[in-house]
């Protein structure tokens, strides 16, 4: 392990030992500062940040997007402070913190006997509408991380995912797909971030008006079990309470070849994304390259 390893999962490690016991006010206070200091050195991951809200917001001007960056980092530091205390929350705490509409898509589909999945963006804190799940419901389901360097890091988030009751598989292709596809088959919930492909093999998509790649795996999930696909949206608002959408289930189209429906289906994903992201841009915590012309500028419009 290197020492920017060492001092990374150090970091990580004493967020989730430390600010858990911090005063909620004290919390917040604490997450916002370290949002405006990170937001005035304009590091990297602010630029593209303000880079991907230019696409979001077309036409907006320099100090709008400055504007949305700020709050943007707020609400992705507001992500991090909320995750950090979330093992330290009553389930009270928990049931009292989230507010989704439409909820009923994921519960009817579950007791229809078929397995459900629930595709999210990075808006706001997807690590608390999964405790929601898992404590106000209780449903428990089944997701994929990122393996993450160092090794103890990805680590603490498996554990600290699993102790709010979700298990959690390394995202490696196959073995992956082959055990979340069972879970399904068996009528369970699977919950998945989808607007990012980390696999480079994910499927093109208009997003925002420019090509994008999306991960296919939700969509062919969805096709290959029965399962009920369904985008879900968050946001945050002036209040503690953040507030969630569970969009109308993505159907599987009636022709087609396997490909031409998982790209059907993919696009309505992205569509669904979409407009929760033009309502709430300042709760998309995206601060990688995403868009085709920025990962392969041959890629862009001409």
């Amino acid at each position: 392990m290197t020492a920017a390893e060492r001092l990374t999962d150090g970091l990580y490690g004493l967020g989730w030992s430390t600010v858990k016991k911090l005063p909620e006010p004290v919390a917040a206070r604490l997450g916002r500062t370290v949002a405006d200091a990170a937001w005035k050195r304009r590091g990297k991951g602010v630029q593209r940040l303000e880079a991907n809200y230019a696409r979001v917001v077309p036409g907006a001007s320099p100090e709008r997007l400055a504007e949305l960056s700020r709050a943007g980092m707020r609400s992705y530091l507001r992500y991090w402070m909320e995750s950090f205390r979330l093992p330290a929350w009553s389930a009270e705490r928990v049931r009292t913190g989230f507010d989704p509409k439409g909820a009923h898509y994921l519960t009817d589909g579950l007791a229809e006997g078929r397995g459900v999945i629930l595709a999210l963006p990075h808006l706001a804190n997807w690590d608390l509408a999964g405790a929601w799940v898992t404590t106000t419901l209780g449903i428990p389901f089944t997701t994929v991380a990122e393996r993450l360097k160092p090794e103890t890091l990805y680590d603490r988030f498996v554990a600290y995912r699993e102790g709010l009751g979700m298990e959690v598989l390394a995202h490696s292709g196959a073995s992956a797909f082959g055990t979340l596809a069972r879970r399904l088959r068996d009528g369970g919930l699977v919950c998945l971030v989808a607007d990012r492909d980390l696999s480079a093999a994910g499927v093109e998509v208009d997003f925002f008006g420019e090509r994008a790649r999306m991960p296919a795996g939700p969509a062919l999930l969805a096709q290959q079990t029965g399962a009920q696909l369904l985008p879900v949206t968050l946001w945050y608002d002036d209040s503690p309470v953040m507030q969630g959408r569970v969009h109308p289930p993505v159907e599987v189209p009636g022709t087609g070849t396997r490909t031409e429906k998982t790209a059907v289906m993919t696009q309505a994903l992205a569509d669904a994304f979409a407009s929760g992201i033009a309502e709430h841009p300042e709760d998309w915590h995206m601060l990688q390259r995403l868009w085709l012309a920025d990962l392969d500028p041959a890629k862009g419009p001409a």
